[in-house]
C-alpha cells in the first residue's frame, strides 16, 4: 500500500483521564475561582498509540474493558482530542458509536432521519431518496412512529432507526463500538448482513467487540490494547489468540 491508501494514521496518541469523573468544582471555588485542593490522581487511557490503517481494511480493537478500545474508536472519531499525539482520519466516518447518540428527543424521528443525514453531508433530495430504504428496514413499529417525539421511542426502537441511518450514509470508514450486540437475534442478523455488504463495497472497518465471533467474521487485522498501550498489530486470529493467552492482570 501507497500513503496514498492510508486513511487513518495515528502517532504517539495519548488520552489522559481524571480518576474521578463527577468532581465538581465547590461553591468556595466558584466564588473565588481557586484550583480546587481535591486530589487529582489522573492515568493514561491511551499511552504512546500509533497505527496506520488504509483504504479498506478491517481491524477489530481486541482487549479487556479499560483497556482503552472505545477511547480509542472515539478519538478517531474526534470525540475526544488526544493530549499528546496526533490522529488524522483522511475520509468521512460514519460513527455507530452512540447509535442515538446524534439524535434530539424533541424532534420528530422523521426530523432526526433529515437531520442526522444532514450532518454527514446528504441533501434534502438525497434523504427523500432513502428515506423508504430507512424506515423498511428499521421496521413496522418506526414506521407507525416516524412522526412522533423521537424521545417516545422505546430504546429498541431508537436502535434500529439509529443503525439504518448511520447505515445508508456514504462515509468511507465505520466505526462500531459493540452495537452489533443490540437488538434481537433477527435484528441482529439483519444487521450483519448489512455491515458485509458495506465491507464488500470497499468501506473500511473499525470495530470494538467482545464478541470473538464478530471479529472473525469481519476483520482481517487486530489491535490489541492493553492498559491503553498498542501490545499487538496483526492478523485478527493471532492478536485474539495472544489477548487469550495473556495472563490475568
Amino acid at each position: 500500500m501507497t500513503g496514498a491508501d492510508t486513511v487513518i494514521e495515528v502517532n504517539g496518541v495519548g488520552i489522559e483521564f481524571y480518576r474521578s469523573r463527577r468532581r465538581k468544582l465547590s461553591l468556595r471555588e466558584m466564588v473565588l475561582r481557586r484550583e480546587s485542593t481535591a486530589p487529582t490522581e489522573t492515568f493514561w487511557a491511551l499511552d504512546d498509540v500509533s497505527f496506520t490503517v488504509t483504504r479498506g481494511d478491517a481491524v477489530g480493537l481486541v482487549g479487556s474493558n479499560g483497556g482503552g478500545k472505545s477511547t480509542l474508536l472515539r478519538t478517531v472519531a474526534g470525540v475526544l482530542i488526544p493530549d499528546t499525539g496526533t490522529v488524522d482520519v483522511r475520509q468521512g466516518v460514519a460513527p455507530l458509536i452512540e447509535l442515538t447518540g446524534g439524535f434530539l428527543g424533541e424532534l420528530t424521528a422523521r426530523e432526526n432521519v433529515y437531520l442526522t443525514a444532514g450532518l454527514h453531508g446528504l441533501s434534502k433530495e438525497q434523504v427523500d431518496e432513502r428515506f423508504e430504504e430507512i424506515v423498511d428496514f428499521a421496521g413496522p413499529q418506526v414506521r407507525q412512529g416516524i412522526d412522533m417525539p423521537f424521545r417516545h421511542f422505546s430504546s429498541g426502537m431508537q436502535v434500529r432507526l439509529g443503525f439504518a441511518v448511520i447505515t445508508t450514509l456514504d462515509e468511507p470508514i465505520i466505526l462500531v463500538d459493540e452495537v452489533l450486540a443490540v437488538g434481537d437475534k433477527d435484528f441482529r442478523e439483519k444487521c450483519y448482513l448489512r455491515m458485509e455488504k458495506l465491507l464488500e463495497s470497499g468501506r473500511t472497518l473499525f470495530l470494538v467487540s467482545h464478541s470473538e465471533a464478530d471479529l472473525r467474521r469481519f476483520c482481517t487485522r487486530g489491535l490489541y490494547l492493553k492498559s491503553g498501550r498498542l501490545v499487538g498489530d496483526g492478523p485478527i486470529e493471532d492478536i485474539i489468540e495472544a489477548y487469550n493467552d495473556a495472563p490475568a492482570t
